[in-house]
C-alpha cells in the first residue's frame, strides 16, 4: 500500500462561505507541516481527510483509497483533534482501553497494545493517573496513544502544542518525529516554531487557499537578502512599523533592536541579518495581503 495523501482540486463550502478553495497537495511519508493562521481552513481540511466532513468537490485519496470510503479510511488513519477530551475520572489505562474498544480491538489485542502504547508515549508509569489530574502535555500524549493504537498509516494532529509549556512542546514534537519514521504525520498548526523544528516539507494555507507548497528551504529562499537589523529609538517604532514589515523587536530602555524585511536596505545603519522560517512566513502572508515591506 502506497503511503501517500493526494488532494486534487478540493473545495469545501459551508453555505455561501468557501472554506477550502481548489486545494492541490501531495503528502508523502514522514512529517508534513500545514501552517496557517487561525481561520485559514486547516481544521476543515483535517476533517475532510479524516472523513468527519464531506468535501464539496475535488478528489482526495489516502493510500490510494478514495476518501468517500470512510470505513476503510478510518482503518488507516489516526486523528488527534485540537480539543481532545476524555472522561476525567477514568485512569490513563482505562481511558485508552475504552478508546481501543471503540476502535474495534479485541480484548486480547487491547491487553497487548494498551500497555505498549502507554510506554511509547512515556505514560507507562502514569497508567493509574486520572485524566483530570494530567497536565496538558500528558493529555496530548494520551491523545497520540489513542491515535496510533490501531497502527495507522497516517496520523493527523491539529494544533497539538497550543497551550503547552516549552518543555512539553519539545517532548511532544520529538514524539511526533519518532512516530513519523514509517508513516505520514500531518501536523497542522499556526505555531511556526513547531514546523521549523520538525518538518522538511510544508504547505501554507490562508483563507482557504494554498499560498506555498514545498520544502522549508524553498520558503526561506523567498526572503534571502531581504532581512535586516537596525538600532532605532523606541519613539520611532510606530512609524517604522507603519512603513515596514517588522518581525522582531528587542527593547532596551529608550532604544530598540529591530528585525525588518525589506526589498532594499530600509534605513541608514541597517545591516543584513539571517532569516528564519517565521520571517519567511510573515513575508509570504504580507505579500498575499498586499502589504508593503
Amino acid at each position: 500500500m502506497e503511503t501517500r495523501i493526494e488532494i486534487k482540486d478540493l473545495s469545501k463550502n459551508f453555505g455561501k462561505k468557501q472554506a477550502l478553495k481548489r486545494i492541490d497537495l501531495q503528502i508523502d511519508q514522514g512529517m508534513f507541516g500545514l501552517l496557517g493562521p487561525n481561520g485559514a481552513g486547516k481544521t476543515t481540511l483535517m476533517k475532510v481527510l479524516t472523513t468527519l466532513t464531506k468535501k464539496s468537490s475535488g478528489e482526495v485519496t489516502l493510500c490510494n483509497i478514495p476518501v468517500e470510503q470512510s470505513s476503510q479510511i478510518r482503518r488507516i488513519i489516526g486523528y488527534l483533534p485540537q480539543e481532545f477530551s476524555m472522561y476525567g475520572n477514568m485512569r490513563a489505562y482505562e481511558a485508552l482501553d475504552y478508546l481501543a474498544v471503540l476502535s474495534g480491538m479485541s480484548k486480547q489485542e487491547r491487553a497487548e497494545k494498551v500497555p505498549e502504547m502507554l510506554e511509547k508515549v512515556n505514560l507507562g508509569d502514569q497508567h493509574k493517573t486520572k485524566v483530570k489530574a494530567m497536565s496538558g502535555g500528558m493529555k496530548r500524549r494520551l491523545g497520540i496513544a489513542q491515535a496510533i493504537i490501531h497502527d495507522p498509516k497516517i496520523i493527523v494532529v491539529d494544533e497539538p502544542t497550543a497551550g503547552l509549556d516549552p518543555e512539553e512542546r519539545v517532548r511532544f514534537r520529538n514524539l511526533l518525529c519518532e512516530i513519523a519514521k514509517d508513516r505520514i504525520v500531518l501536523l497542522s498548526t499556526h505555531i511556526v516554531g513547531d514546523i521549523e523544528a520538525t518538518c522538511e516539507n510544508i504547505a501554507v494555507l490562508n483563507q482557504g487557499e494554498i499560498l506555498f507548497r514545498g520544502k522549508v528551504s524553498q520558503l526561506l529562499e523567498a526572503v534571502k537578502g531581504k532581512v535586516y537589523t537596525a538600532e532605532v529609538s523606541a519613539m520611532e517604532l510606530p512609524a517604522i512599523q507603519e512603513k515596514f514589515l517588522v518581525t522582531g523587536i528587542l527593547t532596551s530602555g529608550s532604544s530598540a533592536t529591530i528585525k525588518i524585511i525589506s526589498e532594499k536596505p530600509p534605513m541608514k545603519g541597517a545591516g543584513p541579518a539571517g532569516a528564519d522560517v517565521e520571517d519567511a512566513y510573515m513575508y509570504l502572508m504580507h505579500q498575499a495581503q498586499g502589504h508593503r515591506g
